[in-house]
């Protein structure tokens, strides 16, 4: 691995604005760099679907030994994402304006790229990779969902965007469901004759009273996000609607937090009149790899081999491995050592990108399949 051009890559990268639905500029980058390292890239033709004005980039680099191994990340980072000026102090790269640094997931992005390219200079066997950069992961992983998944057929999948120092493996994520409920009241006079309307807004008040939110258990969790209503003070709201999302790890407990919910929605018109209608959508299903599952174990086995603290986990929510497992792939979070992501304060130490490389381009050698 060549540890200079890893940091340069990643360095590049970050300054190349790409937030979601705007990962043109960064996507040519990662095509000319695994072209030159290999790799037969294509650029697919999701952007109709997805609303980027680019599509996925899907590489290959040939294989010298039986396998094939996928690697992920995605190319959009969120906003404020425009003109990120990276700097690093004592071994840490932040930004250096009110930007996020965008590590996430461009620190994923370099390490398969020096992946791609240490693989492919050495004279050692390795197996098949595929890479699979995503577009538009940040609002609702719809690169992925987007791709065209047919020639999938139960190939390990490291997706390379998770919380955590390297040596941490989420090994499952929840289904997540979404949920809109719109109530219908009687709009009146707020003035003049209160009583006769129905405050679809009470009603949706009194629903959120009876619902059980939060961290329900370890791995299910409810939030209602939004309640809007209404369309002036003298009038008594005849309309109201209320949206919120729920994740659990089991599908079976799906239905249990589901009848939970639609009897709170329903209650509130039980007890106050009025009607509501529920929408109910899954988001993406949920995944997990059993621990003593030999990708799971090659991949703890590597890092420990690299002095690295290892440990799997659980991921309280979803990423770019839920698509790809529903799809046909076996698929792992690896931790990358990003923090503070999504924030200002963004930073991502030069020591885990170097692991992070080395951690994947040591599973590439090691797999077998």
């Amino acid at each position: 691995m060549n540890k200079e051009r890893l940091l340069a890559t990643f360095l590049d990268l970050v300054q190349i604005d790409s937030v979601s639905y705007y990962e043109a500029a960064v996507a040519a980058y990662c095509k000319q760099a695994l072209e030159q390292a290999g790799c037969a890239v294509w650029v697919d033709e999701t952007q109709a679907a997805t609303g980027s004005n680019t599509g996925n980039v899907i590489a290959t680099l040939p294989g010298t030994r039986p396998g094939k191994l996928y690697l992920s990340a995605h190319l959009d980072t969120v906003v404020p994402g425009e003109g990120i000026r990276p700097v690093i102090i004592d071994g840490v790269v932040r930004p250096e304006g009110p930007t996020i640094l965008g590590a996430d997931d461009k620190a994923g992005v370099a390490a398969i790229i020096e992946l791609v390219r240490s693989l492919a200079e050495a004279d050692e066997p390795h197996p098949e990779i595929g890479v699979l950069f995503s577009v538009c992961e940040e609002i609702g992983l719809l690169g992925s969902l987007a791709l065209d998944s047919r020639g999938f057929d139960g190939e390990p999948c490291l997706v390379l965007d998770g919380d955590g120092k390297p040596g941490v493996v989420a090994v499952g994520a929840p289904f997540h469901f979404k949920f809109t409920a719109a109530f219908t009241g009687k709009a009146a006079h707020a003035g003049i004759e209160p009583e006769k309307g129905i405050s679809a807004i009470a009603l949706a008040a009194e629903a959120v009273c009876n619902m059980e939110l939060g961290r329900l258990d370890e791995h299910t969790t409810v939030n209602v996000g939004s309640i809007s209503g209404g369309s002036a003070d003298n009038i008594v709201p005849g309309s109201c609607t209320l949206t919120g999302e729920f994740r659990v790890m089991e599908k079976d407990k799906a239905v249990q937090v589901q009848a939970q919910l639609e009897s709170a929605l329903q209650g509130a018109t039980t007890c106050l009149g009025g009607e509501v209608t529920t929408t109910w959508i899954m988001n993406y299903a949920g995944y997990s790899v059993a621990e003593e599952d030999p990708l799971v174990q090659l991949v703890l086995e590597q890092a420990r081999q690299l002095g690295l603290e290892t440990e799997t986990m659980l991921s309280g929510g979803g990423s770019d491995a839920n698509i790809y497992t529903a799809e046909g792939l076996k698929a792992l979070v690896l931790g990358t050592g990003m923090s503070g992501v999504h924030g200002l304060g963004e930073h991502l130490a030069v020591s885990d990108l170097e692991d992070l490389a080395l951690l994947v381009i040591s599973v590439a050698y090691a797999f077998e399949q």
